[in-house]
């Protein structure tokens, strides 16, 4: 048995008419299964977790990375296995574990593999899959957001770069990696990174693995705002963590703090200035 869950606004609207196609791909493909529209935010994690309950066997999340994210928390720490249909604007985590980007493929994806587990990481109270961070990565995704209206993919998300330049300040942060390694300075960048990818492809952490129970962390020391480009054109390249001014850790905890920090949480943007992060091993099955 599957459950569908879809949230009919993201994408700008455009999962909804995903969330019937795959309806109808489901149908006509003779597969038991149920559509559940999402109407409230922290809806699709009530819906998962009632599915869970009730025993279903898949619960396909039809939406961009917040839907996703909400749907695994409901389905963390149950038997019950999540499918990824990516149907927002960033789609961030698919691009880690290999789902393709059109749906019906993406559903035959689900179908054909099985619910192997994954880790998922915990910032205070709150749960998240991808990728936790502050400094001018937010401020990219608080600029792209406006964008977001107008166009798709990765263009949001360059024009947040565009403004973040413009706009940057250093940000004083308290960095605790483990009981040797604690930090306190002006940074540009701390992600904590369970995932890859943020910003619509944005390699962030390129070797952050989903199996091996630990967050790889990147800092990233301040720099003078005419150097930021040719940092981010290192960071869109997936190099940034080479360069002398980055410092990368694993760990499977670590804390974060700095003064009005807007933190990245998974796509949402949360003002919190004290955090602790703790990964979690095999806590979600995942068809990949």
């Amino acid at each position: 048995m599957i459950e569908l869950i879809v949230n009919p606004v993201a994408g700008n609207g455009r999962a909804k008419a995903s969330g019937e196609q795959a309806a109808a791909y489901l149908r006509e493909k003779g597969i038991d299964f149920v559509v559940r529209l999402t109407n409230h935010p922290g809806h699709a994690t009530e819906l998962a977790y009632d599915a869970a309950q009730r025993g279903v066997d898949t619960v396909i999340a039809l939406g961009g990375d917040g839907t996703v994210a909400e749907t695994a928390q409901g389905l963390k720490h149950t038997r019950t296995a999540l499918g990824i249909a990516p149907a927002g604007t960033g789609n961030d985590f698919v691009k880690v574990i290999g789902t393709p980007t059109a749906l019906t493929s993406a559903l035959d994806f689900i179908l054909d593999h099985p619910a192997r587990p994954i880790n998922t990481g915990t910032m205070n109270d709150r749960f998240f899959m991808n990728v936790c961070g502050a400094g001018i990565d937010v401020m990219v995704l608080d600029y792209a957001e406006s964008a977001k209206k107008h166009a798709s993919g990765i263009w949001p998300y360059l024009y947040g770069v565009i403004r973040a330049i413009k706009n940057f300040h250093p940000f004083k942060m308290h960095i605790e990696v483990n009981e040797d390694t604690i930090l306190d300075g002006d940074f540009m960048i701390c992600s904590i990174a369970n995932g890859r990818y943020i910003g619509g492809g944005i390699p962030i952490a390129p070797n952050a693995d989903v199996t091996d129970g630990v967050f790889d962390i990147l800092v990233v020391d301040a720099v003078p705002r005419w150097k930021i480009p040719y940092y981010f054109a290192a960071l869109m390249a997936g190099k940034l963590h080479k360069h002398k001014i980055a410092h990368c850790y694993r760990t499977n905890k670590c804390s974060l703090a700095s003064p009005g920090m807007r933190l990245n949480l998974d796509g949402e943007i949360l003002p919190i200035e004290n955090t602790h992060f703790t990964c979690e091993t095999d806590a979600l099955q995942l068809h990949w």
